[in-house]
């Protein structure tokens, strides 16, 4: 069994009451569904980098040619 950390985290009380109603009605703890969004944004955020790594060596566009560009095509 993994060992747990125990954390303090200050939570809006809207916030938690939502948590807590959740928690209820998925017979979930508070603690399992703040594990689970955090998993899901740190997963999210390793996918961003992972595009960006990816995408590192494109060319770039400079903001202004890319206005030119949707100005000369009737698209701005």
């Amino acid at each position: 069994m993994t060992k747990l950390k125990r954390a303090t985290v200050y939570l809006d009380p809207t916030l938690h009451r939502a948590l807590r109603v959740k928690a209820a009605e998925t017979e979930t703890s508070v603690s399992d569904l703040v594990n689970h969004a955090v998993r899901r944004s740190l997963a999210e955020d390793a996918a961003d980098l992972a595009v960006f790594e990816k995408r590192a060596n494109e060319a770039t566009l400079a903001f202004e040619d890319l206005l030119k560009d949707l100005k000369r095509r009737g698209k701005l």
